[in-house]
């Protein structure tokens, strides 16, 4: 038997009594045909659609997970296709992963010699301060060199 998960968007104008009895009877059908409800979640309640279906804006998810044979989720689909108080619905297979990768063997990091690690921020940093002090020495000379052109 494989592992489901099915979410269904039932529409909000139907009655709470209606839409408990809509939901014991998807419970029903799952059972009825040889599956095991693991779970189902109402707690996801009344939320606004991305967009509208037939010209409603909002709806009631149910999520349900369960276990059953690889015909189940097609019957699943074609009921809850002919209820039109069912607005979407979609069951996807859980896949459970399995690592044929053997797991990598720890490697010792690689130890940088103290003197270099301290050596490198220091040799860059006079290399800034009098890349600093160059900048406004270039950038004053053209100043003062176009200067004289524009007093002609």
């Amino acid at each position: 038997m494989n592992r489901y998960e099915m979410i269904y968007i039932i529409d909000t104008g139907l009655e709470e009594a209606a839409r408990k009895e809509l939901i014991e009877k998807v419970s029903a059908l799952i059972e009825k045909n040889g599956g095991e409800i693991e779970k189902v979640d109402e707690t996801w309640g009344k939320r606004r659609l991305a967009y509208a279906i037939d010209y409603k804006t909002e709806g009631w998810y149910v999520l349900v997970t369960f276990k059953a044979p690889a015909e189940l989720p097609r019957e699943l689909e074609r009921n809850l296709q002919i209820n039109e108080n069912v607005l979407r619905y979609l069951v996807v297979k859980l896949v459970e992963k399995r690592s044929s990768v053997k797991p990598r063997a720890n490697r010792p990091a690689p130890v940088e010699a103290p003197a270099e690690a301290e050596a490198a921020p220091a040799a860059e940093a006079p290399v800034a301060e009098a890349a600093e002090e160059a900048a406004p020495a270039t950038e004053e000379a053209p100043a003062a060199e176009a200067a004289p052109a524009d007093a002609e």
